[in-house]
């Protein structure tokens, strides 16, 4: 709690230095958007655009959107030094279809199908948020002749179905062709939901799909990752540390740029 706590601290001091800079003519992100729309609601007797509010929604941001991206990009990286033959394949596909000297664009992905295999991967084996996050019932619920009451708090298990063996030819190994099928297109298994499924799946899946496709791209486009010195690739541990996410065992890596 001391921890959500310096957060929020941080986060109104923030928007209390947007609010003494802000410019209507020069908004630089979500703080500033947010204290213009609420200037232009004060108006109002009742809006959703209260500091509380505001407080909430940057965390959300912080947690939901950041953390996990960055330790997905983490699990890439190590999983890119475990399987150098991977990572080539991904570089050679990358040469094939983005100019040298320009940037990867969320366009691309459709012409990269290998590179989005190997994204959705790294998803599925990192298996980052396994608990997903609680919901419960708004009514009583039969499933399977079991009755779930009304309000009773639910933990969807998501490495039961990332990790299920009649779902995944390979479910313990990191393997892109779980994603390619026969002619090396692009498919998506229906056992495919690290952002959970249904009305109360992420919102902002579409957002973390972009971010990850043009992170893991211009890294790889960039550079090249070895492990360091003295350190054998058999020597990379994949066992994760254990949190209310599943991140890599820290480690170090050698990024050799590719000019």
């Amino acid at each position: 709690m001391q921890n959500i706590q310096d957060l929020k601290s941080f986060i109104s001091q923030c928007s209390m230095n947007r609010r003494l800079d802000l410019d209507a003519n020069d908004v630089t992100g979500y703080i500033d958007a947010y204290l213009l729309k609420q200037e232009q609601e004060t108006s109002k007797v009742q809006t959703y655009f209260n500091e509380e509010n505001l407080l909430t929604s940057v965390l959300d941001l912080f947690a939901a959107g950041t953390e996990t991206t960055s330790t997905t990009i983490r699990w890439g990286i190590l999983l890119m030094m475990k399987h150098p033959e991977i990572q080539k394949k991904v570089q050679e596909e990358i040469k094939t279809h983005i100019k040298p000297g320009q940037l990867p664009t969320v366009e691309d992905r459709k012409k990269m199908p290998y590179t989005d295999a190997v994204i959705h991967e790294i998803q599925r084996f990192g298996n980052i948020v396994p608990l997903n996050l609680s919901h419960s019932t708004p009514t009583d619920v039969y499933l399977r002749g079991y009755l779930i009451p009304k309000g009773i708090e639910i933990i969807p298990l998501l490495t039961s179905v990332l990790y299920d063996k009649t779902q995944w030819k390979t479910p313990n190994e990191f393997n892109p062709n779980h994603f390619l099928d026969e002619n090396g297109k692009f498919v998506r298994p229906d056992a495919f939901m690290p952002f959970s499924v249904g009305r109360r799946a992420c919102a902002g899946e579409a957002l973390a799909k972009m971010e990850l496709f043009l992170f893991f791209t211009g890294l790889l486009q960039a550079f090249t990752f070895y492990p360091p010195p003295g350190v054998s690739r058999e020597d990379l541990s994949l066992k994760p540390c254990v949190g209310f996410t599943l991140v890599p065992t820290p480690y170090m890596t050698c990024a050799k740029p590719n000019y």
